[in-house]
């Protein structure tokens, strides 16, 4: 596989990062890369497709990875994986003589392990320095559906139409699906039987990053799970709390303990990010500590601060995020700090998996939620046209089209962007500023 080809392919079938921000996989391509991570940590509590699909699909994510491989002239794969995921490690020791630069590396079992940075810290030992992104230190890092997407697009020219996954939580039947790009919500739930409790919150995404979400809203390329959760459950009562409120509390309440710096998996890593001086500066005025603002540049918002470490309930996870954006906004770009060196007590600092879940209020939802690939129908898509991190994609369809699946409907804009195909036939009825509708 050459290096041009590979990168033409994925920016052409719309492959970019499934989960998380969604970097357009052929800009991570780099030659400078000597080793390739594939990212099976899938640390959030009751998130199931990534260890499913690895289980399922070891050939052709491995067959994945050896393009990528191939293509940047990288010395070997490290297939990150947690010893619970038994069936995923199984499956790729299966297949694993005929990929003799592949090799399993256990991940602790601890949250966040699937921090790009924390993944590469605990697979190689490299730390990547504030600010900076994992080809600094020849890493290049994807998770399983990402490779999966890209082994259709190399052997079959497959766009990224469709998507796996999880509803969890508080429904009936909780499973992972794999449904088209656009269907909503609401729909995703009825699979899943249906909710389990009469007044229900939704998220979009796991306990720690995800965000709340409406029933109305549409799968895209980097939505991993759908979770439904009684709305005065804990995680859903931090998540609708203001800003003005989480500030007032800070300032009356804030004790300055610093747990949420000792357990900050960045920090401990060497990185400038301290929660807690934050939370002064927050609570004092931010002019007191300009550098603890700034510093809010490296956080990665994985919310162990907020969700599991503060004893007073405060939101750091979620005033750091406010202002870090705030600060991307208006363009701040500091000088790359020092690196310092990763903390000692970093191996006793770590945050267990069972912990995290007792302590979220979620041990109940716990279930195996298995994988169906069942053909599902739906009568209209809601296809949004920003489904990734940089440009979004520019429509080149019209209202009253009738389009066939597969085909191009938004293609690429200039910069980082990639195009959207429709994953199914039908007419458009409706093209907005950010999304277009299709009906079957």
């Amino acid at each position: 596989m050459q290096f041009d080809a590979l990168s033409e392919i994925m920016r052409s079938c719309g492959v970019v990062g499934a989960g998380g921000a969604g970097f357009p996989s052929y800009a991570k391509l780099n030659k400078k890369a000597d080793t390739i991570i594939l990212n099976c940590a899938e640390c959030e509590p009751l998130f199931r497709v990534h260890r499913q699909l690895l289980a399922k699909y070891a050939f052709e994510i491995l067959t994945a990875l050896e393009h990528v491989r191939e293509a940047v002239s990288a010395e070997r794969i490290i297939i990150a994986v947690k010893p619970s995921y038994k069936d995923a490690i199984e499956a790729v020791r299966d297949k694993a003589s005929s990929f003799p630069h592949a090799s399993v590396h256990p991940l602790p079992e601890v949250y966040p392990a699937g921090d790009e940075v924390v993944t590469i810290y605990e697979a190689t030992g490299r730390v990547v320095p504030p600010g900076q992104l994992p080809i600094s230190v020849g890493c290049i890092v994807y998770n399983v559906e990402t490779m999966l997407n890209t082994y259709y697009a190399i052997t079959e020219n497959r766009p990224v139409t469709e998507k796996y996954v999880t509803v969890g939580g508080a429904v009936k039947n909780p499973a992972t699906f794999h449904v088209p790009l656009g269907m909503r919500f609401s729909e995703l739930i009825k699979l899943a039987g249906g909710e389990t409790e009469e007044n229900s919150a939704y998220l979009s995404g796991g306990a720690m990053t995800g965000r709340l979400a409406s029933l109305s809203e549409p799968v895209i390329k980097t939505t991993n799970a759908v979770l439904v959760l009684p709305e005065n459950h804990p995680v859903i009562v931090k998540r609708k709390s203001k800003t003005t409120l989480n500030i007032k509390r800070s300032m009356s309440s804030c004790c300055q303990c610093s747990t949420c710096t000792d357990l900050c998996p960045r920090h401990l890593l060497g990185h400038p990010i301290q929660p807690h001086l934050f939370m002064r500066a927050a609570s004092k005025g931010m002019e007191r500590d300009i550098k603890a603002v700034i510093n809010t540049l490296y956080c990665a918002q994985c919310g162990i601060c907020e969700m599991y470490a503060c004893p007073q309930g405060l939101a750091p996870k979620t005033l750091i995020g406010e202002c870090r954006d705030a600060l991307r906004r208006e363009g701040v770009k500091p000088e790359p700090p020092a690196l310092k060196p990763v903390n000692s007590m970093r191996p006793y600092r770590k945050v267990q998996m069972n912990r995290l879940i007792a302590r979220l209020g979620l041990t109940p939802y716990v279930v195996k939620a298995p994988l169906s690939e069942t053909p599902l129908n739906t009568k209209e898509l809601k296809i949004m046209l920003r489904q990734n991190i940089g440009v979004p994609a520019v429509c080149t369809v019209s209202k009253g089209e009738k389009v066939t699946a597969g085909q191009l409907i938004a293609k690429p804009a200039e910069g980082l962007s990639v195009g959207i195909c429709a994953p199914a036939g039908g007419t458009v009825t409706e093209i907005a500023k950010d999304y277009l509708v299709i009906k079957m």
